[in-house]
């Protein structure tokens, strides 16, 4: 058997161009590829009849973020909280949370403002523009 190693974080997205966006004008994220995948053998590997795939790739120092909007797209489902078997969310660190956070543009919504754990780390989670959970955290 080979050795596994991270290559990326995915997140499926209904609007990709919106995404993309939120990810690399607010997160600061360059974007490194975008590119279209379709076909039997896609479809097979993902389980869903005539897939496509539309999809970008994103550099969060180094953090290769995929983001994949489906064509057809799957039903939503409701809004996770962090506490929710099976939730997840992404973590990425600044400097500076309170700073981050006062320059965050005014839609987008946070859960709370910056706080101060029990382990003394900063932190406050925001939601992209799919509801998705992301952690900043001072590091």
């Amino acid at each position: 058997m080979s050795d596994l190693r991270a290559h990326h974080v995915g997140i499926t997205v209904s609007d990709l161009d919106r995404s993309v966006e939120f990810y690399a004008d607010v997160l600061g994220f360059d974007v490194l590829d975008r590119f279209t995948v379709s076909g039997d053998a896609f479809s097979t590997a993902v389980g869903v009849d005539g897939a496509t795939g539309r999809f970008a790739h994103l550099d969060g120092d180094g953090v290769r973020v995929e983001l994949v909007e489906y064509d057809p797209q799957g039903e939503d489902v409701p809004t996770e909280t962090v506490n929710q078997s099976g939730a997840k969310h992404l973590g990425f660190a600044v400097d500076d949370v309170d700073s981050f956070y006062a320059g965050l543009p005014s839609d987008v919504e946070t859960l709370s403002e910056p706080q101060t754990t029990e382990s003394g780390t900063r932190i406050c989670f925001l939601r992209d523009p799919e509801s998705n959970l992301v952690e900043v955290l001072e590091a």
